[in-house]
């Protein structure tokens, strides 16, 4: 379709919600300051698809940036999220809700011996590092150039995602002291990570890294390179934390880990085990986490941790998914939207780079491979801003910033990825 799409409820709301929030969004990316346009605000979510306060209807490839496995509104989650709500939203306390989930995610995660829930991937990667200082007794850690591990102080220096669509490569408000002791490298880049460990190898706690970067586009390691990180950081002492925050569950049911097969020291999770609800967690090696208080001296609290509703939404979808095969399904549409991309680039002569690992895609308009930070940044940012608004236009919701993956779902049935396929076909073609 590419009929006229009315935006006048939400350009009212945006233009009220401005004088209300800072940029009038609660998260920077929602903002629309990459693409053109109206951000969309959105009255409900309906399997695949987004509806906004407009009426329209659009296919959405962004799941709220990974949660939505089943796509908008399961009934297996809405029906768990409804019945725990009748008995209690929040209770300060255990749940034995907690300890079911924390069974799923060790099942599928045996290298989280022990694990505590938080209420997002941003405080469990700051937790994560927390854990691993104590651990090893020093203070440096090491993360990618264009990774993003949540806006906790001292890991805020250059940063992907949200923070590289505004042109921040750190953030004021930061004090230079809090990220002295971040050490940032290019990603895929094996002589940087050897140089940096030879030289600061017995101050360096912990390397936290994306196993396959989600917040500058999709981008993968390169062959052997997550398991040449494994073999560094265990020569000298060091911790590997895996942030799966993004990819875990989606690039595979046991992560990137059993992906690639390597085993890292601490891992971080979040969005899928939520089912849609705020949360994350972080785990690893039975050693370090005895670490964590109680049973050690390591603080790390949280009013909101393991709440029911969050615990019982994750165990729906989890189950869910194990029930119906609902990740193959998932899986199969991510492939098949990114070759409908290719296909549809390559027909209107423009150069695009498409990929897809697990239930995630991802697309530059580039003509190589892209590896790093720096490569992501060559692509035509411009010409992705276009494509945005052809696709709304066209009743198909991307990520609205060249430096996100997309997601797909179950619900993205063969019929909905054939109309989707359509769209980028007649929206390439008008670029």
């Amino acid at each position: 379709m590419t009929d006229t799409v009315s935006t006048a409820r939400s350009e009212d709301l945006f233009a009220e919600a401005q004088g209300l929030m800072p940029g009038g969004v609660s998260s920077p990316v929602r903002a629309f300051k990459s693409v053109s346009g109206v951000p969309r605000f959105i009255e409900r979510g309906e399997g695949p698809y987004l509806v906004d306060v407009d009426g329209n209807r659009y296919i959405d490839y962004v799941l709220s940036f990974g949660p939505l496995l089943l796509g908008h509104a399961p009934d297996a989650v809405t029906q768990a999220i409804t019945e725990q709500a009748a008995k209690g939203t929040s209770y300060g306390a255990p749940s034995p809700l907690e300890v079911r989930l924390a069974h799923q995610i060790q099942d599928r995660y045996p290298s989280m011996e022990r694990l505590r829930f938080v209420n997002s991937g941003t405080e469990g990667a700051m937790s994560a590092v927390r854990a691993a200082r104590a651990f090893t007794g020093r203070n440096k850690v090491v993360k990618f150039d264009g990774h993003y591990h949540g806006h906790a102080d001292l890991l805020l220096a250059k940063a992907g995602s949200g923070v590289a669509t505004l042109g921040l490569p750190d953030s004021p408000g930061v004090p230079a002291a809090v990220t002295a002791d971040t050490l940032v490298i290019p990603f895929n880049d094996e002589a940087a990570v050897r140089e940096v460990f030879e030289r600061e190898g017995s101050e360096i706690a912990a390397l936290l890294v994306e196993p396959i970067a989600g917040n500058m586009g999709l981008v993968r390691p390169r062959d052997g390179y997550l398991q040449m990180l494994r073999e560094v950081t265990e020569t000298h002492g060091a911790l590997l934390v895996f942030d799966e925050v993004m990819v875990g569950f989606r690039v595979h049911p046991g992560g990137a880990q059993a992906l690639y097969d390597v085993t890292p020291d601490l891992t971080v999770l979040g969005k899928v085990i939520g089912g849609g609800l705020p949360v994350g967690a972080y785990g690893g090696r039975a050693d370090v986490m005895k670490l964590v208080a109680p049973d050690g001296p390591v603080y790390q609290a949280g009013t909101l941790s393991g709440n029911p509703l969050a615990m019982a939404a994750g165990l729906a979808l989890l189950g869910e998914v194990d029930a119906t095969g609902a990740w193959e399904a998932a899986a199969e549409a991510a492939r098949t939207t990114a070759e409908a991309v290719q296909s549809a680039a390559d027909a209107a002569g423009v150069p695009v780079v498409t990929d897809a690992v697990g239930t995630m895609f991802g697309f530059f308009f580039n003509d190589r491979s892209l590896f790093s930070f720096e490569d992501v940044q060559t692509s035509d940012k411009a010409a992705f801003s276009r494509l945005h608004g052809l696709l709304l236009e066209r009743r198909v919701y991307l990520p609205p910033s060249p430096f996100e993956a997309c997601f797909t779902s179950s619900a993205h049935t063969p019929d909905v990825v054939e109309t989707a396929a359509e769209a980028f076909q007649s929206a390439f073609a008008a670029l």
